[in-house]
């Protein structure tokens, strides 16, 4: 069964750059060194900084019928789906330096999936509990949340 999607943006970021050029620096210091364990350590923390980039290079957040895909990737290591009738309310917020990039408890209460910049939306869930959606189409997003809102049986 395949579902017509009404929503659907990928956000893209420079964050995972840092990522690639620690991973690049910790295997080029695995080469210069010679003693073996450090070495080996070096080879498989480098591996893991690019494996890391390439999760972390962008967010895609999507309909995907019934519920809201968020999505890090390309390498899809990391999702999160919220059933739309978990969904009581969303609104546009900011999130602070505080609340960070990445997947994480947030201090603003709830977690937080962010990939870069301070723009968000809030997805206010049955039983108080909140995610924090990073996004730079927070407007849309909003938007189409309370659309999901509202045509609910």
């Amino acid at each position: 069964m395949t579902f017509a999607l009404k929503y659907h943006h990928t956000q893209k970021a420079p964050l995972f750059l840092i990522l690639v050029v620690v991973g690049l620096a910790m295997l080029i210091a695995a080469v210069m060194t010679p003693d073996l364990p450090v070495r080996l350590i070096l080879l498989g923390s480098g591996g893991m900084m690019f494996l890391f980039a390439m999760t972390f290079r962008q967010l895609t957040v999507s309909d995907q019928g019934d519920h809201l895909l968020i999505a890090f990737g390309p390498l899809p290591m990391f999702r999160r789906r919220i059933r739309y009738s978990d969904i009581t309310e969303a609104r546009q917020a900011q999130t602070t330096v505080l609340d960070g990039w990445g997947i994480h408890i947030s201090p603003s209460g709830g977690w937080t999936w962010n990939l870069w910049g301070f723009d968000c939306v809030d997805v206010y869930l049955k039983g108080g509990r909140k995610i924090r959606v990073g996004t730079n189409d927070r407007a849309a997003l909003e938007s189409f949340l309370t659309q999901q809102i509202a045509n609910r049986p």
